[in-house]
């Protein structure tokens, strides 16, 4: 990942030109780009347009695109671009859907055939991680295959046959979860394998899709408490970490192929062992909060550019070697409007600005030594330190005092005593503005409540911070106190 070193042939360079201009050459035809694809998400603010944003997925060498939703600017800018786009059914319609072919036939009239042929619209995903949401078990679960079957009729009656029908789930699908080793005892959890997986891998396998899985690396190896080495979660060169699976004799050299072939063999175990994978969302997060190991710059440009050159490479899995399957990286843009701890507003290849977080090409063209030097990541090892959450530096700069007083309101009504010390001769009552009082409240918060789930989020009011926010008389419990 280090600049040339001295020394290096004088033909390298030249080398790096070459591919650099065949790179842009085979993203900018109007034929097929054959990058990785890329999640174009947009809750974040101020991001850049439509017609902007498919100049830098182009930049990026991306060969296709992955929306959630049928966005019609988005669409119309993705015409004519040659980049092939895959489609989310948003969750909430699917029991619509499945209960009505008219209303299926609509949705495809209404938000599929008019982009077509110019948008090359290659794939309809019905719902984003469905069965992750237990609270949706008895009313969209039963649902999603007859939402695909009466979208699959109201495709074939318009003669629209290359476009495939699937959906995205998540490795909670799997008893195991992100981390399912050996890969070859992988089942899917008991609750969804008869009611819900048979017959989606059967609609799947008469159709000729894919089984579309969010495969995150990062979070196995942040959660492995030391089990999975980081060179191996990275695909870093070099690293001699090998894992053989005792069931099978296949040895991998890097975690992605092992939740993969862990979604192989579930498959497998139903009768469907032959459906094809493709990979709906994976990546790394460039940033995230101080009791969040290994999201930096380096560590997710390492991991999107390695993943770059191995697909470009068709390498397959141990368990499937040499198999095409198509993989889109998350995401285009770090969406600074996510709820949820830091990661979930650090993937991006670019910041909402439009400017780049790390250069990287996707066609898995440019050689790694080519990149310029990467910062040294901080936080590849668990930070020990107090932490606080207070109220963010942009959200004090321009005081929102009704979204300030609405989160200090919640943050009070949470907990045992939340807000005591803030209250009238209270420790911190002093000095009384809605700023103060916010971050006094939206550490309290955080402190009795993080163990059970609690981000220091408050619809991005607040952020964490390693300076102790105490003064006087008034103290901030911290995460070590």
């Amino acid at each position: 990942m280090a600049a040339p070193m001295a020394g290096v042939s004088p033909l390298r360079p030249l080398l790096f030109l070459l591919l650099a201009a065949f790179a842009c050459h085979a993203a900018d035809g109007h034929g097929h780009a054959h990058g990785l694809g890329v999640n174009y998400g947009r809750v974040a603010d101020d991001i850049p347009s439509p017609r902007r944003s498919v100049q830098l997925l182009r930049a990026a060498g991306a060969g296709s695109v992955k929306i959630y939703d049928a966005n019609a600017p988005v669409l119309r800018a993705l015409a004519g671009t040659g980049l092939t786009v895959s489609i989310m059914v948003p969750n909430e319609i699917i029991v619509d859907l499945a209960a009505s072919y008219a209303a299926a036939d609509k949705w495809v009239a209404d938000n599929l055939l008019p982009y077509l042929p110019r948008t090359r619209i290659k794939y309809l995903l019905v719902g984003n991680e469905v069965l992750s949401d237990t609270s949706a078990a008895n009313t969209t679960w039963p649902r999603i295959v007859p939402a695909m079957e009466n979208l699959h009729r109201s495709l074939q009656r318009h003669g629209v046959s290359r476009v495939k029908l699937s959906t995205t789930l998540a490795m909670d699908a799997l008893v195991t979860g992100a981390f399912p080793r050996p890969p070859s005892a992988a089942a899917f959890r008991p609750d969804i394998a008869e009611a819900v997986m048979r017959p989606l891998l059967r609609f799947i396998e008469r159709t000729n899709s894919y089984y579309f899985v969010d495969a995150y690396p990062y979070f196995a190896w942040a959660g492995s408490n030391g089990t999975v080495p980081l060179d191996y979660a990275l695909f870093r060169a070099g690293s001699t970490t090998r894992y053989v699976d005792p069931g099978t004799g296949l040895t991998y050299t890097n975690l992605l192929d092992e939740m993969l072939d862990a979604v192989g063999a579930a498959m497998s175990k139903l009768g469907h062992g032959g459906v094809r994978l493709a990979v709906a969302e994976t990546g790394w997060p460039n940033a995230g909060d101080y009791d969040q190991i290994g999201a930096s710059v380096r560590n997710a440009a390492t991991y999107n550019r390695n993943l770059a050159a191995r697909f470009a490479r068709n390498p397959g899995t141990p368990a499937r070697p040499g198999a095409r399957m198509p993989v889109f990286v998350f995401s285009l843009y770090n969406e600074d409007l996510k709820p949820g701890p830091g990661t979930e507003r650090h993937w991006g290849i670019y910041y909402p600005n439009g400017t780049a977080v790390y250069p990287v090409d996707l066609a898995g063209r440019r050689p790694l030594w080519a990149y310029p030097p990467l910062p040294v990541p901080q936080n590849d090892t668990p930070y020990k330190g107090p932490i606080w959450c207070v109220l963010a530096a942009h959200a004090a700069e321009k005081l929102n005092e009704t979204a300030v007083g609405d989160a200090l309101t919640y943050a009070c009504g949470q907990g045992n005593g939340t807000c005591d010390a803030i209250q009238p001769g209270g420790a911190c009552f002093q000095p009384n503005t809605g700023a103060a009082h916010a971050s006094y409240a939206f550490n309290s918060y955080w402190q009795q409540l993080r163990k059970t789930g609690a981000t220091c989020y408050f619809n991005n009011l607040a952020e964490q911070t390693i300076k102790d926010p105490s003064y006087g008389s008034c103290k901030f419990q911290s995460s070590l106190g």
